[in-house]
């Protein structure tokens, strides 16, 4: 995505982020915070049922519904963590992965990001290979006809056990390639 598409004679433009997870926010608003756009929080959250079978597809089905919610250009996206020795999950189900019947359901305490790394570390503890990729797909829609979208991903492995004090979903546990800290 050119940022020229974004900016029309230094007027600001005004997004709209599809998420009620305030880290996510957070995460958006510090890699666009040198554009000239202002981003904008939905007011109140919106119920969206994630059906896709991709992470392009739900990005587009969250970006749609805020879209028709609020009328303003909108951005979304979805992201997961796909384990190759458990392919294909997390996945599509990284956010509620704990809650899964397969491999077995975890409890929900302290959290859910932690009760997703327990039933993660719990699968992988028998398994050799524990490599992995970080999957986005981003998607970005102006009107209820024109929109562009991107993905991207990080190769890396699954670590032990969580470390690190800052992040939040699988960041404790992933170590990309070429580093020996996680996320």
């Amino acid at each position: 995505m050119s940022c020229s598409l974004l900016i029309l004679n230094n007027i600001p433009m005004k997004i709209l982020v599809a998420s009620s997870n305030r880290n996510k926010i957070k995460e958006i608003k510090e890699i666009l915070k040198d554009l000239n756009i202002e981003l904008v929080e939905p007011p109140y959250k919106i119920d969206v049922k994630e059906t896709g079978t991709s992470f392009l597809e739900n990005a587009y089905i969250k970006a749609k519904r805020y879209y028709e919610e609020f009328g303003l250009p909108t951005l979304a996206e979805d992201s997961g963590l796909v384990v190759n020795s458990i392919a294909p999950y997390p996945g599509i189900f990284s956010a509620r992965f704990y809650s899964l019947e397969i491999y077995g359901k975890e409890i929900p305490t302290p959290s859910i990001d932690e009760a997703n790394i327990r039933k993660l570390l719990r699968i992988l503890k028998e398994k050799k290979d524990r490599t992995a990729e970080f999957k986005t797909v981003v998607v970005f829609l102006l009107s209820s006809d024109r929109g562009l979208w991107a993905e991207g991903s990080v190769k890396g492995r699954i670590a032990e056990e969580p470390r690190g004090k800052n992040g939040f979903g699988y960041d404790p546990v992933f170590i990309p390639e070429g580093f020996e800290k996680t996320f």
